[in-house]
């Protein structure tokens, strides 16, 4: 028996994400996506390589930046970056879910006492306003994917109408647009899922595209946390994404407006 080599992967990725597009592109339709990245605070070399890779494909980068550690540094960085925008990350992007009953990570989680958190979510908010001016979109995303519901009930309070979310079948409500596709396995080591399991999630998304026509294709990527493989990833994906006749990507700003 033949296993199949890391290039055939890629290869047969590359060959369905395309016969995707083109079924697309034959019928005089286009697949949205959008990209959001997590965890930002300030600038590094591997924020960088994301910059570098959505000005040359020319796609918006939506940051989820975390208010309490958020930088000055960043902020300038960023200031004259035409394909980047700010989302609000949490606050502080700390976990107050009990581990010991077995509840699974969260900062805007039912432990939390209402009033309190959504002080700490406007001081976020202001904060990120002052940093980063136009570049802000008020939307949050909450660390760890989660978030309770008597406090997205109450985001509307502090004017942070937008949420971001991971799902792979939700489809959105007014000013929520969701992430679909992580490209991290988080369990044991972090790293790229590899290319069979990217091929199989876009395969999902895209089938389901066929008749959900303007949910955007959410992409979700951590670069703080990325190796090799999660930058050949993105690399080879917008090579054919970002370019295709059956493909288009919206910017952040009017994805959230909608």
């Amino acid at each position: 028996m033949t296993i199949p080599s890391s290039a055939a992967h890629l290869q047969r990725f590359k060959d369905e994400l395309t016969s995707h597009l083109d079924w697309f592109a034959e019928r005089g339709r286009k697949v949205r996506f959008w990209w959001r990245d997590d965890d930002a605070v300030k600038p590094t070399k591997l924020l960088d390589r994301m910059l570098d890779l959505a000005n040359r494909h020319g796609v918006d980068l939506a940051l989820a930046v975390i208010p309490k550690d958020a930088t000055e540094a960043l902020a300038k960085r960023l200031a004259k970056e035409p394909r980047a925008w700010v989302l609000q990350h949490g606050w502080q992007h700390k976990n107050f879910q009990l581990k010991e009953k077995r509840e699974k990570a969260a900062e805007l989680g039912s432990r939390r006492d209402p009033d309190e958190l959504i002080a700490q979510l406007a001081d976020g908010k202001a904060k990120l306003e002052d940093l980063f001016g136009d570049k802000f979109i008020h939307a949050m995303v909450p660390p760890w994917n989660r978030i309770d519901p008597k406090i997205s009930r109450r985001l509307l309070e502090i004017d942070l109408p937008g949420l971001s979310t991971f799902t792979w079948h939700n489809f959105p409500r007014a000013h929520q647009v969701q992430s679909h596709i992580d490209i991290l396995k988080w369990k044991k080591h972090v790293r790229f899922i590899g290319w069979e399991s990217a091929r199989l999630r876009f395969d999902l998304q895209l089938t389901r595209r066929r008749n959900i026509r303007l949910e955007p294709v959410g992409l979700l990527t951590h670069h703080l946390a990325h190796d090799e493989g999660c930058f050949e990833f993105l690399e080879e994906f917008l090579a054919i994404a970002a370019h295709h006749d059956g493909a288009e990507w919206p910017d952040v700003k009017g994805l959230f407006a909608q």
